[in-house]
C-alpha cells in the first residue's frame, strides 16, 4: 500500500466564539491510502486544545503511512495495525482511510462493514419506498456567542432550512448575554430543540444558580458547564441538576466514560478524541442501559472527517455534526447536513468525492 499526505486550509463562514477562544480557520491533513488502483481518505484537523498543530499531524501521519506500507492489503492493517501511542486524531484518521478503503474493495458502506444497525432507533426522517437505509441524524446546529439578535437571525434562518436542534454556545462574562442569546434564539426559532454548552466556563456555584434558569427557559441538556479535570464534580452536578449534563472535555478515553457511565446523563464522543469508529463503538457498548446516552460530536472539519461519525449517526440520542456546515467552503461532498440532517451513504466506503485539491506530499 502506498500513502500520501495533502494539507488544507480549512475557513470557517464566520468566526466562531466559544467561553475559552475564537476560531476562524483551522489546517485538515488528508490521509490517502493507495491499493491496487483504489484510494481510501482520511481527515484529521489541527486543535490547539488538543495539542495537535499542522507540523505535528504531518509528522504523525507520515509516520502511520510508513507504517501501513508495510502491509500487503489494507484488511489486515485494518485488523492487526498496532495502537501504539499516536494521537487518537491520528488513529481516527487512519482508521477512516482504511475503512474507505476496504469498503471500495468490498463494496460495502463503512456502516455496514461497522455493523451499524439503523433498526434500533426510530428514523429521524421519513424514508421513501427503495430508498437506502443508510443511517441518518437530525443534527444539532452551533450558534456561537454572538449578541442576541445576531443570534436570533441565525436561528430564524436555520429553522427556515430545515434545523429542529440549535446548540449554543455559552460562557460569555457576563452569563445575563448568555441567557438573553437563549431567550432570542426561543423566540426565533420557537419549535427548535435547545442544547447548551459553555464550554467549561462555569464554576459549581454558578452552575447551580443558572441551571434551573435555563430549564425555565426550554432548553434541552447542557454540555460540559464545568472546567474538565474533576469529573466527580462534574457527577455530583448532575446528581441536582434540573437538566441532563452531557460530558465532553471530561470523557475522552474509554475509562474517563467508564467512570462516569451511569452518573452523568450523556457523553459527548467525537472520534479525533476517542480515536475512531471502532473505539467509538466501544464507548456505545460501555454505556449501554447505563443510563448515560450517546450523543455524536465533531470538531469543525470537512465532510471528510465527519463522514465516518454520520455513519454511527443512528446510535446516538444527540448528534452534533455540523463541522462542515460551519466552513466558507467545503472541499468534499456526500452526507448532506445544510437542511439539518446528516446521511451517510450506501455507496462503497465513506460514500464521499473530493471537490478541489491542497498541497501534496508523499509519505
Amino acid at each position: 500500500m502506498k500513502a500520501t499526505l495533502r494539507t488544507v486550509r480549512l475557513t470557517l463562514a464566520e468566526p466562531l466564539r466559544i467561553s475559552r477562544s475564537t476560531m476562524s480557520a483551522r489546517d485538515a491533513v488528508w490521509l490517502t491510502v493507495e491499493h491496487e488502483g483504489l484510494t481510501g481518505h482520511g481527515e484529521a484537523v489541527t486543535s490547539v486544545y488538543y495539542g495537535l498543530n499542522t507540523t505535528e499531524l504531518e509528522r504523525q501521519l507520515y509516520e502511520a503511512g510508513l507504517a501501513l506500507s508495510r502491509f500487503g492489503d489494507p484488511e489486515s492493517a485494518l485488523r492487526d495495525r498496532p495502537a501504539g501511542d499516536r494521537p487518537p486524531a491520528v488513529t481516527a484518521a487512519v482508521e477512516a482511510a482504511l475503512l474507505d478503503l476496504c469498503g471500495k474493495r468490498s463494496g460495502d458502506p463503512v456502516h455496514q462493514l461497522l455493523d451499524a444497525k439503523s433498526a434500533r432507533t426510530a428514523p429521524t426522517t421519513p424514508t421513501p419506498p427503495g430508498a437506502p437505509s443508510a443511517p441518518s441524524a437530525r443534527t444539532a446546529r452551533t450558534i456561537g456567542i454572538v449578541p442576541a439578535e445576531r443570534a436570533a437571525a441565525q436561528a430564524r434562518s436555520l429553522a427556515d432550512s430545515g434545523f429542529t436542534v440549535i446548540k449554543v454556545k455559552a460562557g460569555a462574562p457576563d452569563p445575563e448575554d448568555d441567557l438573553d442569546r437563549i431567550r432570542a434564539i426561543a423566540s426565533a426559532a420557537p419549535r427548535a430543540r435547545l442544547l447548551l454548552d459553555p464550554n467549561g466556563a462555569w464554576t459549581s456555584t454558578q452552575a447551580l444558580q443558572l441551571l434551573p434558569r435555563y430549564a425555565e427557559l426550554g432548553v434541552e441538556a447542557v454540555e460540559q458547564p464545568l472546567a474538565p479535570g474533576d469529573p466527580e464534580a462534574l457527577a455530583r452536578l448532575a446528581e441536582r441538576s434540573p437538566l441532563p449534563l452531557i460530558a465532553d472535555e471530561d470523557a475522552v478515553t474509554y475509562e474517563d466514560v467508564r467512570r462516569l457511565a451511569g452518573r452523568v446523563h450523556g457523553v459527548n464522543v467525537k472520534l479525533a478524541k476517542c480515536g475512531g469508529p471502532y473505539a467509538a463503538l466501544r464507548i456505545a457498548e460501555l454505556i449501554e442501559g447505563s443510563g448515560t446516552e450517546l450523543m455524536l460530536g465533531c470538531l469543525t472539519a470537512s465532510t471528510l472527517g465527519l463522514a465516518p461519525a454520520v455513519h454511527l449517526a443512528d446510535r446516538a440520542r444527540w448528534a452534533d455534526l455540523d463541522g462542515h456546515l460551519l466552513l466558507a467552503d467545503d472541499p468534499w461532498t456526500g452526507i448532506g447536513g445544510a437542511n439539518g440532517v446528516v446521511r451517510a451513504s450506501d455507496l462503497p466506503g465513506l460514500g464521499v468525492r473530493e471537490r478541489r485539491v491542497g498541497r501534496e506530499d508523499a509519505a
